[in-house]
């Protein structure tokens, strides 16, 4: 059984492939970020970057990785479970 965050939007393979196209859109409001080995795209509302325990994912990611990231998105070095783990945290908030 799954769920759902509504906070964070998951990306369909068909705008993966659109965007390799040429054609990224990101909603207003959101930021692109892949996330772990796959490097799986996530939606996330901007509003997450003033939250203290994102801000701390961030810094560990620019620690460990610096700010070049050739998806043109941010990349967080993070295993996917933790990432929503931490998301839906945020969302309750």
């Amino acid at each position: 059984m799954g769920f759902r965050i509504p906070g964070i939007r998951k990306v369909s393979s068909s705008a993966v492939q659109a965007a390799s196209k040429g054609f990224d859109q990101v909603p207003k409001g959101y930021l692109a970020v892949y996330i772990g080995d796959n490097m799986r795209r996530f939606m996330i509302p901007i509003s997450y970057l003033n939250q203290p325990s994102f801000q701390e994912l961030l810094n560990q990611a620019e620690e460990e990785f610096g700010y070049d990231h050739p998806t043109g998105g941010l990349t967080i070095p993070c295993n996917e479970d933790e990432f929503l783990r931490l998301t839906s945290k945020l969302e309750r908030l």
